[in-house]
This record gives C-alpha cells, structure tokens and sequence, in this order.
C-alpha cells in the first residue's frame, strides 16, 4: 500500500483490508465534508516518499441628512481582479493516490514511463492504524487549500477531485500541471513509515535530463518553492521535521519521482505527517489541524508565487 512516487521501486497496490473505509471517505468526500487522501513512506536509505481569507469590513454609513455624493463602490464590490495577491496565477494541486485506487489494481499497477525508468501508474497510498486512508486526507486538504487559494484571486486546477474511479497515473498528473502553465504545483501526501518516525518533509525534483525527464529549468526555482513550503507549513501547523529522513532538514532532492521528474512547471512534494506515528495521526485526523495544514500550505504558494519567498 505503498506509494509508487514516494518510496523508491514503491509497492504494487493490492487491495486494502479498509476498503469500506476507503469508500465511506469517497462519499464523505462528494458530500462536500472534505475527506482527505495519503501517501507512502520513503525508505530510510533515502527513496523515500473555512476559508481563512479575511473579509472586508463593511463601510460605515453616514449619519448625515445631507444630499449625499454619488455613491463609490464599496471596497468589496469595487475590488479588482487585479488587486487580489494571486490575480492571474495558475496553481495546480495533486492529491496523492485515489480513495477508490484499491478496488482497479490491475489499472494502476500498470508501468508508466516517469521519465528516468518505468513504475506503476499509482498505488493505494497508506492510512492510519484506525484506517483513515491517505487518499482522503489528500482530497481533504485539498479542498481546503483551494478555497484559500481562490479567495486570493488564484485559478486552481485538482488533478482528481474524487471524480475518477482510480488514478490518475503519475505520468499524467505531471501532465496537467504542464498543460495548466501552472505558476506552481504541490503534491500531497502523507507518509506511512515506521510507527517511531513522526515529522514533514517536502520533496523537490533533483536537477537532471535523463530519458523523457529534463528537470534542469525547473530545479532551481522547485527549491525554492520547496524551503518556502516547509517554512509556511512548519509554522502554521508547529509540526517539526521529519526525524527519520533528509538529515533532519524537513527537505530531501529526489530523482525517481515520476510526478516531478515528467514536470515542466515548479513543482515539489509534501508529506505532511506520518500516518502510522500516534501523534501525526491523531493531528492529520483532526478537521482543524488539516485548516492549519491548509493554510500553512496556502501561504507558502502564495509566498512563492508573489515572489516574496523568506
């Protein structure tokens, strides 16, 4: 139930024992109560894997009796398109894996070129001990990310909404944020390794060309996106880095990741817990932890995409 774009090789899906769960997330999800989604661990030797937008206040009505002036449009009704932080910018989020990937294994165990090899098309993803599946944490903060987004003038592009019976294949989620000209794209996951390791981390593309992969251009400014992320997601949700992978640092530079190598826009990866670790379970579970989240995630494509990376 590994993720196939997270930990090195990956695990073919097989299906999952939470099966039911998995599709009581899915109909949480198209029910609008935001169910989220997950994704794998990264093995130790490094091939690993609402709306908080402020309202404008009303403007005060004068008590005079006196003819007024022609009326000015009120700040709301009068704001520009152009006035919002992220008027005009393309941002394209993916939510790892698919709540209903375990019932078309065959379909996404099928290999896809990821650029510097072959892997399977998607996996699973990986859920907690009680069975709250990666797939649903994913589309969840999605969501809410989104809702954030577009209230700061964004157009977001999902590259599944819960609206697909499984995948899409890694290749193909690359795809998307190609053909959206995205300003930035994120990846979201959660990771599944060993109950004692607890932390985030992003992952951004390593600089190569290799086969179908050229990640030369977009290398630098993915870093960039990637230390930016970490630093917004940290201090929104107090999460600490990963303490089991990338040295600690909350960031590793990978090359078998099909979903960055295929990119041609910015583009990185987070891994916003570890969903076998008690303490990231019970935060990557909680409705308003996955606020945090979002907003932690929101403010860092914002940063990013403004240009006002710290």
């Amino acid at each position: 139930m590994f993720s196939n774009d997270s930990r090195g090789g990956g695990r073919r899906a097989v299906p999952r024992v939470g099966a039911a769960v998995g599709a009581l997330g899915l109909a949480a999800c198209l029910a609008g109560c935001g169910a989220g989604s997950g994704h794998a661990a990264q093995a130790r030797n490094g091939q690993g894997g609402q709306d908080g937008s402020v309202a404008l206040a009303p403007t005060r009505e004068t008590t005079s009796s006196a003819p007024r002036p022609p009326a000015s449009p009120t700040p709301a009704a009068g704001r520009s398109a152009g006035a919002l932080p992220l008027a005009g910018k393309v941002i394209v989020l993916d939510p790892g894996h698919n709540p209903t990937n375990f019932e078309h294994t065959a379909a996404i165990n099928r290999e896809v070129d990821v650029g510097n090899g072959r892997k399977e098309c998607d996996t699973t993803g990986t859920e907690t001990d009680a069975g709250y599946p990666e797939a649903s944490y994913t589309l969840d903060v999605s969501h809410r990310v989104r809702g954030l987004l577009e209230a700061r003038g964004a157009k977001v592009v999902l590259t599944q909404d819960g609206n697909r019976p499984w995948g899409p294949c890694v290749d193909e989620r690359a795809r998307i944020g190609n053909t959206a000209h995205a300003d930035a794209a994120l990846s979201i996951h959660a990771d599944g390794a060993p109950a004692a390791d607890y932390g985030f981390h992003v992952i951004a593309p390593k600089s190569m060309r290799s086969g179908g992969a050229d990640t030369r251009a977009i290398a630098a400014p993915s870093y960039r996106l990637a230390t930016t992320l970490r630093s917004h997601f940290a201090a929104a949700t107090k999460e600490p880095y990963a303490d089991y992978l990338g040295g600690g640092t909350g960031l590793m530079v990978r090359d078998d990741l099909g979903g960055l190598n295929m990119s041609t826009v910015p583009k990185v990866f987070i891994e916003c817990g570890n969903m076998r670790n008690a303490h990231d379970a019970k935060a990557l579970t909680d409705p308003a932890w996955r606020q945090k989240a979002a907003r932690g995630i929101a403010d860092g494509l914002t940063a990013f995409v403004t240009g006002s990376s710290r």
